[in-house]
């Protein structure tokens, strides 16, 4: 199994050191999120810093951003990294494209297929020098010209991953992605019940070995070097849950559970902007659900028994004063647990 982490997006100066301490312990992979800052330039200062660990978005938001403005940005991170970066996207929810971004909101998963499908006729445009000519519902490309063609990287192209919640976008990150980046707002239940049959099904109509697809995320890690700092990160967790299990988006992950009801609560206490009460729902048993919580030296076995099997990755988050040593031999325990992936397939 592979490690991730998150890079400290607020503070650019800190992410090539925290970059390359990450890949001195071995870690496998340091991504970004797209909350409340840009997901694109801390990979680019982690990837000048480093010359192995992975770098990946997880996620960037895509409707609002052009598909030849992604393709742009990750053709430069592939370029200047060696094809070390791999493109992680996600939809956001309805309110927020429209709301928050201003953009229209279309069917989502049939509009992200386009979307992959778009980056991946840019790039073959830039490598072979193809006429780009990508007609769809949503997109359409039909104009490159030499002044405007960043040329070839002579690498393959860059992984295309995808988040996912529910059926159809599940299905659309088969179909077309080369891997899928699950919710950390999920059990095992969940992963076991609904998103697995799915995947599985999707890739092998595919052709895609499931060796060469990336299923990551999927969960909550909350660990540390004592009971004391699991417990603080418990609580984190705890909250966490508590607001994403307000989002009916998301209340497909409770179902397997019988757990609508306590969504459906929650959904009123956020209307109500009730926010700090809602953690206080979610008993010690539902939390246990979403997370793999014990201390460095319990955290294998945790994540052995929430997520082996299923995923492939899982995202850990160490503190920044963390003991090296300590994290090494975390990293090392966690990757002997058994996973299916074993590499991006070449395009």
């Amino acid at each position: 199994m592979r490690v991730a982490i998150n890079l400290p997006v607020e503070d650019w100066r800190r992410c090539g050191p925290v970059a390359k301490a990450a890949e001195n312990c071995g870690i496998d992979m340091v991504v970004t999120n797209e909350n409340k800052h840009e997901p694109f330039v801390p990979l680019a200062m982690a990837g000048l810093a480093t010359s192995r660990i992975e770098l990946a978005t997880n996620v960037a938001i895509s409707f609002p951003r052009s598909p030849m403005i992604v393709a742009s940005m990750a053709w430069e991170l592939a370029r200047h990294t060696g094809g070390r970066f791999a493109v992680g996207l996600g939809t956001q929810v309805r309110a927020h494209n429209e709301r928050r971004f201003s953009v229209p909101w279309t069917a989502p998963a049939a509009r992200m297929g386009e979307y992959v499908e778009a980056l991946r006729a840019i790039w073959t445009t830039w490598e072979t020098g193809a006429p780009l000519e990508y007609l769809g519902q949503h997109y359409r490309f039909t104009l490159m010209t030499e002044g405007f063609t960043p040329g070839p990287n002579n690498l393959p192209m860059p992984p295309v991953t995808l988040a996912a919640v529910g059926p159809l976008m599940l299905k659309t990150a088969a179909r077309l992605c080369d891997g899928v980046r699950l919710h950390s707002f999920a059990t095992r239940a969940y992963l076991d019940q609904q998103v697995a049959p799915v995947i599985e099904a999707g890739i092998a109509a595919a052709g895609m070995p499931r060796e060469h697809y990336e299923i990551s995320g999927g969960g909550f890690v909350a660990t540390g070097p004592d009971k004391e700092s699991v417990r603080a990160q418990a609580e984190w967790v705890r909250r966490r849950v508590g607001w994403y299990a307000s989002t009916p988006a998301y209340r497909v992950v409770l179902e397997p559970h019988g757990l609508e009801d306590l969504g459906k609560k929650l959904s009123e206490m956020a209307r109500r902007q009730e926010f700090d009460a809602m953690a206080a729902l979610i008993p010690d048993d539902v939390l246990d659900l979403f997370a793999a919580i014990g201390t460095y030296d319990e955290s294998a076995g945790k994540i052995a028994t929430r997520f082996g099997g299923l995923v492939d990755t899982v995202g850990i988050p160490f503190p920044a004063d963390a003991d090296p040593g300590a994290v090494r031999a975390v990293v090392q325990a966690v990757q002997a647990i058994p996973s299916r992936f074993t590499g991006f397939r070449a395009r």
